[in-house]
């Protein structure tokens, strides 16, 4: 991953950016990559609402992929990148589509669309959504099938020649075994983790917050499932030289040198957004610092690092 920075901003917690060079001292160029919001071949509207809500140490959200379609993506998202005021403050930052589809010739699909699109050369890789766990068709069915899996990522890789980025969930028993399936199959990076199951309950109502029933885990509650689970994803990757972005509970700097230290070469910002729109900034320099620190001269050489 040739990033200015190791950071990347994750889908569903910017949108399409449209806005994010409009904050007032937010950090653009401590940022590296954006993966965009999820783009499916026709448009979603999603669950209905409430479809965001808190819980102790953490967000759970049940969206349901909204978005408006391919083809609206490709010309009112894809084709205003370079002139976003975030890319023009950082012209540097990589963009990244997330994909997700119901079907595997859907994911093929918006791949291709894309790559057909004259606005192709705008987007640096994709990544293959194969763990949402909040929509009840497609989403997570793939990540938890090995044959599904396969498939998805094999005509996807057909589609481009862009890096493959596929999102793992942790809602599996054997994530690891599943990230070599996706490295046998056309991976280039592999991402981890996505949201956990999970289901927040108002008892005075005595009804689920959201209106799916269920959703996805994310925030600071989640940092050691995602710990754990990259570290098992490093022991696969690490020897077929697949980089990692991990992600999952990060929202200071010293989680993110623990995500460094457990097999990650990049690190994913979701949910702490939410509370600090600078700290990608702050967690540069704390891993500036760290590796002043540790005598080290690049923070890749953290990678792996960990030691049982």
């Amino acid at each position: 991953m040739q990033w200015q920075t190791p950071i990347c901003l994750l889908s569903g917690h910017t949108g399409f950016a449209e806005e994010l060079g409009n904050i007032p001292f937010f950090p653009a160029t401590s940022i590296g990559a954006i993966v965009l919001k999820a783009t499916t071949l026709e448009p979603r509207e999603g669950h209905p609402a409430e479809r965001v809500c808190e819980t102790p140490l953490g967000l759970m959200n049940a969206v349901g992929l909204e978005n408006p379609g391919v083809e609206a993506v490709i010309e009112n998202k894809l084709a205003s990148l370079p002139n976003l005021s975030i890319s023009k403050q950082n012209p540097d930052i990589q963009w990244i589509v997330n994909v997700a589809g119901f079907t595997v010739h859907e994911y093929a699909m918006v791949i291709e669309r894309i790559e057909k699109s004259p606005y192709q050369s705008y987007v640096s890789a994709y990544e293959i959504n194969i763990s949402c766990p909040n929509v009840k068709k497609g989403g997570a069915v793939f990540g938890h099938d090995e044959v599904l899996a396969a498939e998805v990522i094999s005509e996807c890789r057909k589609k481009t020649t862009k890096p493959l980025i596929i999102k793992l969930s942790p809602n599996q028993t054997d994530i690891a075994n599943m990230a070599e399936v996706c490295i046998n199959n056309g991976a280039d990076i592999l991402s981890a983790i996505n949201t956990v199951a999970a289901m927040h309950i108002d008892t005075h109502r005595q009804k689920t917050y959201l209106s799916a029933g269920r959703g996805g885990l994310s925030g600071r509650a989640v940092l050691p499932i995602a710990l754990l689970n990259v570290y098992l994803i490093w022991q696969v990757a690490n020897s077929y030289n697949i980089p990692i972005i991990g992600q999952g509970g990060i929202s200071n700097g010293d989680d993110a040198i623990s995500m460094l230290l457990a097999g990650a070469s990049a690190i994913g910002i979701g949910s702490a957004l939410a509370r600090d729109i600078r700290v990608s900034k702050k967690i540069i320099k704390s891993i500036e610092k760290y590796c002043q620190t540790h005598g080290f001269s690049h923070y890749s050489e953290i990678t792996g690092k960990l030691s049982l």
